[in-house]
């Protein structure tokens, strides 16, 4: 890898990535590991790459990403979403396609406390009329 990287930070849920993008032949390494080892699921891989697919860049450039926190699927969604910010930085004309596809947006959604007096957030104790 050369020593000029571009940088992304992705976050989905309490997970954050911290994405670097090299000029190279398509090698992504996720925590020291390769991305196929670290995500198990095929579809965790798709999403993973989709943002590099859709810049047509996927063979390429190298990415090297160090993730913590959350699950499985919210630390492959902070991986892409730092990879579009990384591409974005790299190549501003990207801009457009990746927004379109909804990739730069953070998805800001989280988990819900639970409330006192309930089971969890919404699910409430079970009420016995008799």
């Amino acid at each position: 890898m050369s020593d000029e990287f571009y940088y992304g930070t992705g976050r989905r849920k309490s997970a954050v990535a911290r994405t670097r993008l090299y000029k190279g032949n398509g090698r992504i390494l996720v925590n020291d590991r390769p991305f196929e080892e670290y995500f198990p699921r095929p579809t965790l891989l798709a999403i993973v790459r989709q943002a590099l697919v859709l810049a047509k860049l996927d063979g390429r450039v190298d990415v090297k990403v160090n993730v913590a926190g959350g699950g499985m699927t919210g630390q492959a969604e902070a991986v892409r979403h730092g990879i579009s910010r990384a591409l974005c930085s790299l190549d501003p004309e990207l801009r457009g396609v990746l927004k379109k596809a909804g990739l730069l947006t953070r998805d800001s959604r989280e988990k819900e406390r639970k409330k006192y007096g309930q089971r969890g957030a919404r699910a409430r104790f079970q009420y016995s009329k008799r």
